[in-house]
Protein backbone atom coordinates (compact mmCIF):
# COMPACT_ATOMS: atom_id res chain seq x y z
CA UNK A 1 0.00 0.00 0.00
CA UNK A 2 1.01 3.80 -0.81
CA UNK A 3 -0.36 6.55 1.35
CA UNK A 4 -0.51 10.20 -0.50
CA UNK A 5 0.07 13.25 1.80
CA UNK A 6 -0.59 16.91 0.46
CA UNK A 7 -0.13 20.40 1.51
CA UNK A 8 0.95 23.51 0.80
CA UNK A 9 -3.03 24.50 -0.13
CA UNK A 10 -4.67 27.97 0.89
CA UNK A 11 -6.25 30.88 0.61
CA UNK A 12 -4.22 33.48 -1.80
CA UNK A 13 -5.03 36.60 -4.17
CA UNK A 14 -5.34 36.29 -7.84
CA UNK A 15 -1.69 36.63 -9.22
CA UNK A 16 0.11 34.79 -6.26
CA UNK A 17 1.86 31.88 -5.75
CA UNK A 18 1.87 28.52 -3.50
CA UNK A 19 3.31 25.44 -3.95
CA UNK A 20 1.67 22.21 -2.95
CA UNK A 21 4.03 19.43 -2.03
CA UNK A 22 2.73 15.52 -1.86
CA UNK A 23 4.93 12.50 -0.13
CA UNK A 24 4.47 9.62 -0.57
CA UNK A 25 4.82 6.52 2.09
CA UNK A 26 4.44 2.71 1.97
CA UNK A 27 5.72 0.52 -0.40
CA UNK A 28 7.28 2.75 -2.40
CA UNK A 29 10.36 0.64 -3.99
CA UNK A 30 9.64 0.94 -7.63
CA UNK A 31 9.93 2.87 -9.75
CA UNK A 32 6.12 5.37 -10.24
CA UNK A 33 5.42 8.20 -11.93
CA UNK A 34 3.35 11.02 -10.20
CA UNK A 35 0.66 13.35 -10.99
CA UNK A 36 -1.75 16.25 -9.93
CA UNK A 37 -5.09 16.80 -10.37
CA UNK A 38 -8.06 19.29 -9.47
CA UNK A 39 -11.61 19.63 -8.87
CA UNK A 40 -13.40 22.73 -8.59
CA UNK A 41 -17.36 22.65 -7.11
CA UNK A 42 -19.64 20.68 -9.38
CA UNK A 43 -16.97 19.62 -11.92
CA UNK A 44 -15.35 16.72 -12.98
CA UNK A 45 -11.63 15.98 -11.39
CA UNK A 46 -9.30 17.09 -14.21
CA UNK A 47 -5.28 16.88 -15.04
CA UNK A 48 -2.97 19.29 -14.11
CA UNK A 49 0.36 18.11 -14.16
CA UNK A 50 2.41 14.98 -14.28
CA UNK A 51 6.16 14.26 -13.95
CA UNK A 52 7.97 10.84 -14.91
CA UNK A 53 10.25 9.00 -12.25
CA UNK A 54 13.29 10.33 -13.62
CA UNK A 55 12.13 13.86 -13.70
CA UNK A 56 12.91 13.94 -17.50
CA UNK A 57 8.96 14.45 -18.42
CA UNK A 58 6.55 16.11 -17.60
CA UNK A 59 3.08 16.96 -18.81
CA UNK A 60 1.01 20.06 -18.19
CA UNK A 61 -2.76 20.93 -19.16
CA UNK A 62 -3.54 23.96 -20.81
CA UNK A 63 -5.05 25.79 -18.60
CA UNK A 64 -1.91 25.86 -16.23
CA UNK A 65 1.22 25.56 -18.85
CA UNK A 66 3.43 28.39 -18.51
CA UNK A 67 2.13 29.10 -14.62
CA UNK A 68 2.79 26.14 -13.15
CA UNK A 69 6.12 24.21 -12.41
CA UNK A 70 5.96 20.23 -11.75
CA UNK A 71 9.18 18.74 -10.01
CA UNK A 72 10.16 15.58 -7.65
CA UNK A 73 12.86 14.83 -5.21
CA UNK A 74 13.23 11.17 -5.12
CA UNK A 75 15.42 11.06 -1.74
CA UNK A 76 12.26 12.19 -0.13
CA UNK A 77 9.53 10.76 -2.14
CA UNK A 78 7.47 14.03 -2.70
CA UNK A 79 6.56 15.88 -5.46
CA UNK A 80 5.74 19.36 -5.87
CA UNK A 81 3.69 21.66 -7.89
CA UNK A 82 4.66 25.39 -8.11
CA UNK A 83 1.90 27.35 -9.00
CA UNK A 84 2.64 30.96 -10.47
CA UNK A 85 0.09 33.65 -11.36
CA UNK A 86 -2.83 32.07 -10.10
CA UNK A 87 -6.52 33.28 -11.38
CA UNK A 88 -9.64 32.36 -9.57
CA UNK A 89 -10.54 29.75 -12.00
CA UNK A 90 -7.90 27.26 -10.46
CA UNK A 91 -9.99 27.32 -6.90
CA UNK A 92 -10.44 23.73 -6.49
CA UNK A 93 -9.41 20.45 -4.52
CA UNK A 94 -5.63 19.68 -5.41
CA UNK A 95 -5.15 16.22 -5.68
CA UNK A 96 -1.73 14.12 -5.87
CA UNK A 97 -1.22 10.57 -7.32
CA UNK A 98 1.30 7.76 -7.91
CA UNK A 99 1.01 5.62 -10.97
CA UNK A 100 3.62 2.44 -10.45
CA UNK A 101 6.02 2.49 -13.70
CA UNK A 102 8.76 4.93 -15.19
CA UNK A 103 6.15 6.53 -17.37
CA UNK A 104 4.37 9.54 -17.17
CA UNK A 105 0.33 9.82 -17.29
CA UNK A 106 -2.51 12.26 -18.46
CA UNK A 107 -5.69 10.08 -17.48
CA UNK A 108 -7.09 9.66 -13.97
CA UNK A 109 -7.58 6.09 -14.82
CA UNK A 110 -3.59 5.47 -15.43
CA UNK A 111 -3.19 6.22 -11.61
CA UNK A 112 -3.60 3.68 -8.52
CA UNK A 113 -3.28 6.02 -5.80
CA UNK A 114 -4.57 9.20 -4.56
CA UNK A 115 -4.21 11.91 -1.73
CA UNK A 116 -6.91 13.16 -0.27
CA UNK A 117 -6.60 16.33 -1.35
CA UNK A 118 -5.39 20.04 -0.76
CA UNK A 119 -7.59 23.06 -0.91
CA UNK A 120 -6.46 25.99 -3.43
CA UNK A 121 -8.46 28.88 -3.20
CA UNK A 122 -8.20 31.90 -5.18
CA UNK A 123 -9.66 35.23 -4.42
CA UNK A 124 -10.11 37.67 -7.48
Amino acid sequence: QVQLVESGGGLVQAGGSLRLSCAASGRTTSYYAMGWFRQAPGKEREFVAAISWSGGITYYADSVKGRSTISRDNAKNTVYLQMNGLKAEDTAVYYCALRWGAGAATLRNEYEYWGQGTQVTVSS
